[in-house]
């Protein structure tokens, strides 16, 4: 098998859109095996997969005309060509992906699991220099795209803030990119103006990434949590098709959630719930976008407790002051402020609460409160280590080694701890 166990699974079940339960009765084995093969190699309790089963489930597939096979299919041609944007290797906006070069992009981020876990490692990259150019502060951003492509191997050059770039001095974009492309092999551009990383990837023919433009799009935060939440309802025994998705707070400036209703809008019949303060709805732009899509419900509403019943997933977001001109935050009250005693007054027991990050933790702030720290429901630390095995895969995909990367991964040679913060180890070992 070209790839792993757990890849080859999983993938097979998103594939033929089935739930864990219903995939285990499918190929005739119980939950519990099923379970045991999606473990990490690593975990105690991994067992491998028959071959017979190998077998079957390739040939479920196949008959399906899901899948024709694993790897790469030369008649569709590579991931990257089928994303290209004019012609160009980038990746500025999620509309540049259908639901299967999305859930293709999905495939190689879980191949990517056992490097982002410090696992393996691999040099596919070696060589290659990122250009990392934030023109807006940025910690979580800028560092996961930093630590993912060093993860594959390459280097990294960092550039923050406008004040210290030539920019200050007068250069156009246009000059800037121009001059970066000669030093570096990929630029990710954060740029508080909308549209402005579009102007930087049309002045170059290497790759660029969109880390964020203004109000506009965040391409890759919505793969990561689209990621997120495939991964978790893998492990609720949920489908994302037909779910309910709550999202609050700020959603006028908000390109996190901007970003993530376009690319939830892929799938069937989801239902969105979106709870903002009066002036900070959604832009009828996004709105318009997605009712053109997929057959969904959309819902708007000021009140919080409304807007979470029912919900399979809650994603908040913090109000973005920094993009306020003459708004006011009159509507913007402790009842925006989603706690614990909120979700289990309102949600469901199995609820997946997300958020983009940062958030506010000060008391007056009315953001995702901190008392749900220690509730499995609050995915938004996994949220955020999702980010490095999908800002690998993106990259992997645009500079065209995806294919190398299983066959490159050797073991670390260090000593890695067996889950990283002190609420995870419940969820070691459960993708």
């Amino acid at each position: 098998m070209s790839v792993s166990q757990q890849v080859f699974l999983r993938d097979a079940m998103r594939r033929l859109n089935l739930t864990r339960d219903v995939f285990a009765a499918r190929i005739g084995v119980k939950r519990r095996a099923l379970d045991t093969w999606l473990l990490p190699e690593g975990s105690q309790e991994f067992r491998g997969m028959p071959e017979v089963v190998q077998r079957f489930v390739t040939e479920i597939v196949e008959n399906d005309a899901l899948l024709a096979k694993y790897a790469q299919n030369s008649q569709s041609g590579p991931l990257r060509d089928r994303i290209a944007l004019a012609g160009k290797h980038q990746l500025i906006s999620v509309e540049q992906f259908t639901r299967d070069s999305v859930e293709e992009l999905v495939r190689i981020a879980d191949m990517m699991q056992p490097i982002a876990r410090r696992q393996k490692v691999s040099r596919v990259l070696e060589g290659a220099v990122l250009g990392n150019l934030f023109f807006e502060a940025s910690t979580r951003t800028r560092v996961s795209f930093g630590a993912a492509f060093c993860r594959l191997g390459g280097s990294v050059c960092d550039t923050t803030g406008f004040t210290f770039s030539s920019m200050a001095k007068g250069e156009s974009i246009y000059d800037t990119s121009r001059v970066m492309s000669g030093y570096v092999d990929a630029m990710v551009i954060r740029h508080p103006e909308q549209g402005s990383v579009a102007e930087f990837a049309a002045a170059t023919n290497i790759p660029v990434v969109n880390g964020g433009d203004g109000a506009g799009e965040h391409p890759s935060q919505a793969l990561l949590d689209l990621y997120t939440i495939l991964t978790e309802f893998s492990r609720l025994g949920k489908l994302l098709d037909g779910a309910h998705i709550a999202i609050t707070g700020d959603l006028k400036y908000g390109r996190t959630v901007h970003s993530l209703m376009k690319m939830l809008s892929l799938y069937r019949g989801l239902t969105f719930t979106l709870v903002s303060p009066p002036g900070l709805e959604m832009p009828t732009d996004i709105i318009e976008y997605v009712a053109a899509r997929g057959n969904h419900v959309i819902e708007q509403t000021n009140s919080m407790a409304d807007g979470l019943k029912g919900a399979d997933v809650i994603y908040a977001t913090r109000v973005q002051k920094e993009r306020f001109s003459d708004e006011q935050l009159e509507g913007y009250s402790a009842d925006f402020q989603i706690n614990k005693a909120l979700i289990d007054q309102y949600a469901k027991d199995d609820v997946i609460i997300m958020h983009p990050l940062p958030r506010d933790s000060r008391e007056d702030a009315h953001d995702l409160s901190v008392d749900l720290n220690a509730d499995s429901r609050l995915a938004i630390f996994r949220q955020a280590d999702n980010g490095i095995p999908v800002r690998m895969a993106i990259f992997a995909v645009l500079l065209g080694v995806e294919n190398l990367v299983q066959h490159s991964m050797r073991d670390v040679t260090w000593s890695p701890p067996s889950h990283i913060g002190p609420e995870d180890a419940v969820f070691h070992g459960m993708y």
